[in-house]
């Protein structure tokens, strides 16, 4: 692979048909960039999502596995988690299997490709975590591989908290940092300034490497935090078609989307403070030149006793322990 290169333990390619697969390669200084094996793509795509900051009810990182799924898309490069991570703040989780075994589950940050026989570009997909530590490091393995694998664009996906009722269609925002690739892509150009997450970084190196690359963002009800939303993940996934040419039947993703809309609104009977809130944003969701000052008519919710209600009774009704 271009770009990466053996380490002294590493056997050359010549002597290592002799031995078991997968072949293990390093990128010049970020060793904890292991390649399992080099796909031979079609001019590519790539799909990022990282869980945490970015991930809003989980809608990136799921419409990133829901990608994986559809496709087929096979692992094939991972980045070790021991450099990024402070497992004091962010703890690895102990499960035992079905067959009584105990294991240890450390942060995925896992790499997967896709033939795409109907379309011009095969994909690549990544589903990680956002890391605590070696943000540098960490956006420059990202940058040699997409690189080495002739990437030509990446979409990185996320899901922020807004101002938005569950009961319409959730927005979905495109935007690019470089105005070419914002024109070509018929986005707009990203102006934000302020805190940022992996995705912000990850796009900056990006730029400074020549990589085009562009991020859609979900708006999800801020008083429905931590609940998956199956909405949200349909609406990136339809957003992410037209970028990339991909096509999925979302029908089960749209019923899911359903149930949880009913379940809200079940869970919200009988708060007719809140049942007022929710009323006022879709009053603005569906008027968008109301400005942000009239959205909420100056009432802002009990959040963390109505995210405890719904959580709770949404927990209950899906058998969820």
């Amino acid at each position: 692979m271009r770009g990466l290169h053996r380490r002294a333990d590493v056997p050359r390619p010549q002597e290592a048909s002799k031995l078991p697969c997968p072949r293990v390669w390093y990128s010049e200084a970020v060793e904890f960039l292991t390649v399992e094996r080099r796909p031979d793509l079609h001019d590519p795509m790539a799909i990022v999502a990282f869980s945490g900051w970015n991930d809003a009810a989980s809608a990136a990182t799921d419409a990133a596995r829901f990608v994986i799924r559809r496709l087929g898309a096979r692992r094939f490069a991972t980045i070790d988690a021991d450099p990024f991570y402070d497992f004091r703040e962010s703890r690895p989780a102990v499960s035992i299997s079905f067959g009584g075994e105990r294991e240890v589950k450390w942060p995925k940050n896992e790499f997967f490709y896709a033939r795409n026989p109907a379309g011009p570009h095969d994909i690549v997909v990544f589903v990680g975590v956002e890391p605590s530590l070696g943000w540098s490091a960490f956006t420059r393995a990202h940058v040699d591989l997409y690189r080495d694998l002739g990437t030509g664009l990446v979409v990185s996906l996320g899901a922020l908290l807004a101002d938005v009722p569950h009961t319409r269609e959730p927005r979905v925002t495109g935007t690019a940092i470089d105005p070419e690739v914002a024109a070509r892509l018929e986005l707009t150009t990203s102006r934000y300034e302020g805190p940022t997450g992996i995705v912000g970084v990850l796009h900056d190196r990006l730029r400074r490497a020549g990589t085009p690359a562009a991020s859609l963002w979900a708006n999800v009800p801020h008083y429905i935090t931590t609940s998956q939303n199956p909405n949200a993940t349909a609406a990136l996934l339809r957003r992410l078609g037209v970028l990339t040419g991909l096509t999925f039947d979302l029908r089960d993703l749209q019923s899911a989307g359903e149930r949880f809309v009913a379940e809200v609104n079940t869970a919200l009977e009988g708060n007719d403070e809140i049942a007022q809130y929710v009323r006022r944003l879709e009053e603005a969701a569906d008027d968008p030149s109301r400005q942000d000052t009239e959205r909420t008519g100056g009432f802002v919710p009990p959040g963390e006793d109505l995210l405890l209600d719904i959580e709770e009774f949404l927990r209950q009704n899906r058998g969820d322990t």
